[in-house]
């Protein structure tokens, strides 16, 4: 009797323990995860993920009951998910530049992009139902932040310009219809002052892709004085005199100059953040095979359609352009000063692909950029990570894996402190709460980027 009573007390105990278990929908539990704010790896115990935020980290597996546990190797480290503040969904593959709305999105998010800024749409309207079938659960892809039309001459159609009422008007529209920004490009300072103006009372950001103050444009350094929040591409200031384009004197800027230093100021002094895109010249500007950051890890054509691949193949090879490589150069020459004074970058990939190299994968060269100019790898990933959804005021949700946030992370195998490339080494990715295998995704997008045929091709 006295060993019945025992059993039955130890079954008791074993019940009592197993109802004191929290029950959850994900628990994810070894290998190491990032830890932001201490920049640096912890070894993870276990990442609780509920409703599709994280409920807990560093916990002790055993208090929960998940109804699914992804079980990591010591070679697996977890990253937040990368935030891309330079995306585009189109691409130019026979005549013109289209969004693509299938491929582009699988693509992305399986290479780890949870959160992109599509940055200038060609097709505003179409953009938005992508990102209310993305919201919705219809179409997988990475959270969409839209930027609606380009804001000056890049924007087809927008001719001598726009009346202040008319960019108000417009501000107000696509802010109802709930981008998450806005682009400048090619703009004049009248109406660059006017949409940075009508954007923050909606507590959105403006970017801007500017020039020199050449020809009515706008130099970045007077877009910081008038309040714009970040800049793309150059960081301009007096070594970009308005007497001539950007691009006719960027390749010449050097750190360490005055010039250089004096608009370094002024990036910090406002808070500006700089979206370097760094890796964009080089796909037009570097012959193929020449640089490692360009190469290939995985056969991106396989993406396409057999129509489009065969079209690929019976083009001549792209030749570098000589002042693009210059440019490249001179941004991997300037940009970890940038860093070290304080400034704050943005991972961007700005990059069309033409048959090519897809900017999905481009997340992990503009890693790998960063780091070959001398951004320490730990700084890299914040760069990829935080600064973005600081960038957009998200991060709130956004950025770090912290109780409370979005459950947006992605699983690599091996760790990108040791050699950024690892970043490229995606196994998992998890979207507010959802477990992708980034592999499958790849597949199921297989053979359909493009034209399927001749016919087909009218509509690209």
């Amino acid at each position: 009797m006295k060993v019945v009573t025992q059993v039955l007390l130890f079954v008791l105990l074993i019940q009592s323990a197993v109802l004191a278990q929290e029950k959850v929908d994900t628990l994810v539990v070894g290998g190491h995860y990032f830890n932001t704010a201490e920049s640096r790896f912890d070894s993870n115990t276990g990442i609780v993920i509920n409703e599709g935020r994280f409920s807990k980290v560093a916990v002790e597996p055993k208090e929960f009951v998940a109804k699914k546990t992804v079980q990591l190797e010591e070679t697996d480290y977890i990253l937040p998910g990368l935030i891309d503040c330079h995306a585009h969904y189109n691409v130019r593959l026979i005549r013109r530049r289209r969004e693509e709305f299938s491929v582009m999105p699988v693509i992305y998010l399986a290479n780890g992009a949870t959160v992109t800024f599509s940055c200038g749409e060609f097709d505003p309207d179409a953009m938005f139902k992508l990102r209310k079938r993305i919201e919705s659960g219809e179409q997988v892809g990475p959270k969409l932040l839209n930027s609606g039309p380009y804001f000056g001459r890049a924007r087809p159609g927008w001719g001598g310009g726009k009346t202040e009422q008319e960019i108000r008007d417009e501000v107000d529209f696509w802010a109802e219809n709930g981008v998450g920004g806005f682009k400048a490009k090619a703009i004049d300072p009248d109406s660059l002052r006017v949409l940075i103006d009508q954007a923050h009372k909606h507590d959105l950001t403006v970017t801007g892709h500017l020039d020199s103050g050449f020809r009515n444009s706008v130099n970045p350094r007077d877009a910081i004085s008038m309040g714009i929040d970040r800049i793309e591409h150059f960081l301009g200031g007096d070594a970009m005199p308005g007497s001539k384009s950007a691009y006719a004197s960027l390749q010449s800027i050097k750190s360490g100059t005055p010039e250089y230093k004096k608009i370094v100021k002024h990036f910090i002094d406002n808070g500006t953040v700089f979206d370097a895109t760094l890796t964009a010249y080089g796909y037009l500007g570097i012959k193929p095979g020449v640089r490692e950051e360009y190469g290939y890890w995985i056969d991106e054509t396989q993406f396409f359609t057999p129509h489009m691949q065969e079209k690929t193949k019976s083009r001549k090879p792209m030749r570098g352009m000589e002042l693009y490589q210059r440019i490249y150069d001179a941004k991997l020459e300037t940009i970890a000063d940038f860093h070290k004074a304080g400034g704050t970058i943005t991972l961007g990939t700005d990059h069309v692909s033409n048959g090519n190299h897809l900017p999905g994968f481009g997340v992990h060269r503009e890693l790998d950029a960063l780091v070959r100019a001398g951004i320490p790898e730990v700084e890299a990933l914040k760069i990829g990570t935080i600064n973005g959804a600081r960038a957009f005021r998200i991060e709130k949700d956004h950025g770090s894996i912290e109780a409370g946030k979005f459950a947006d992370l992605v699983i690599v195998r091996g760790n990108p402190i040791d050699d950024i490339r690892n970043t490229r080494n995606v196994t998992t990715v998890i979207k507010q709460g959802q477990v992708y295998d980034a592999a499958e995704l790849l597949e199921s997008v297989k053979g359909k980027l493009g034209p399927a045929n001749a016919e087909q091709e009218k509509h690209w």
